[in-house]
């Protein structure tokens, strides 16, 4: 079943009832002149298990723990949101695995010709889907993009990665002043956002695999919960890449609105081509993520990762 997102960016009381998400506005809840009937025709409701990703980005959005509760038993990822509506906070089940435990120790286990293999692969395909975003958008000449791919060596020793994303993001947005910087000016705005919709979803597929994403093969800072995530996500980051340059090209480098992240709220649902089937992204992340289980426990020595075509 394909999982849906939820934004809820107004004022809203969210609680559950019969499995079901009731979505209740407080105007209504509170009008004591409002007829009982009204009211509950008023409420909206959504199935849980149809939920993938809900994102609260408002100050006064009431949420029950039951609500919580069942979010996560349906591995569903919570994303919260700062003043700025820059997601802020991840919420995560603590397990989403029948094997976990087993899966947890492999992991643990991996040796390290095996995560330098894992980081070779995962460079060398970000590499190819950035060079296929600057062939579709920028129309530049991606020679040396895919060399810098075919030489990525066990743990990119040579650091390819950095000189394919200096040449990648100077050909990509031709705005003068930009620079790929968290702080930066926009679009670095949209491309923040984008990026942390991405990582829940890849976050969720870990999970899922029963995978630990604080454990990474590449990413080690001491204060991230989740550098395996940013690992894995790394040839995803050209969707998401890809859906920016088509917003920049029609409004502009402009601040985030509610359209733009409605569009950027799309990118679980974005079509991307993995192991010869076309699949939402949201699937696909599950099974890149299920395929990493498989290097870990020794069935595979391939991680499945989208071609961005």
């Amino acid at each position: 079943m394909i999982k849906k997102t939820l934004y809820f960016g107004n004022p809203v009381y969210l609680s559950l009832r019969n499995a079901q998400l009731v979505i209740k506005l407080p105007e209504v809840v509170k009008n004591d002149t409002l007829p009982d009937g009204f009211k509950q025709q008023s409420e909206v409701t959504k199935p849980i298990e149809d939920l993938g990703v809900v994102v609260l980005d408002n100050k006064q959005i009431t949420i029950t723990s039951g609500v919580l509760e069942a979010l996560l038993e349906n591995n569903c990822a919570i994303i919260t949101c700062d003043s700025k509506s820059m997601p802020v906070g991840l919420m995560l089940p603590l397990y989403g695995n029948t094997t976990q435990n087993e899966r947890f120790r492999q992991q643990l286990d991996a040796s390290l010709p095996l995560i330098k293999q894992l980081w070779q692969q995962t460079v060398r395909m970000k590499i190819e889907n950035q060079a296929a975003v600057l062939k579709k958008c920028a129309g530049e000449e991606v020679k040396c993009m895919t060399i810098w791919a075919a030489d990525v060596k066990s743990g990119d020793s040579d650091n390819l990665e950095a000189r394919a994303a200096a040449y990648y993001w100077k050909n990509l947005f031709k705005i003068k002043g930009f620079t790929r910087d968290r702080e930066g000016i926009p679009p670095n705005n949209l491309l923040n956002y984008g990026y942390a919709i991405l990582r829940a979803v890849v976050a969720r597929g870990l999970v899922a695999s029963g995978l630990l994403p604080t454990l990474g093969i590449h990413h080690h800072n001491r204060y991230n919960a989740y550098c395996l995530a940013d690992d894995i996500m790394e040839p995803y980051r050209p969707y998401v890449d890809l859906l920016v340059y088509q917003i920049v090209k029609e409004e502009g480098p402009l601040e985030l609105n509610t359209s733009m992240k409605a569009r950027l709220l799309s990118i679980p649902m974005t079509d991307v081509r993995i192991n010869g089937v076309t699949s939402p992204l949201m699937i696909a992340a599950t099974t890149t993520s299920a395929s990493l289980a498989k290097c870990f426990c020794g069935e595979s020595k391939q991680v499945m990762y989208p071609i961005l075509q």
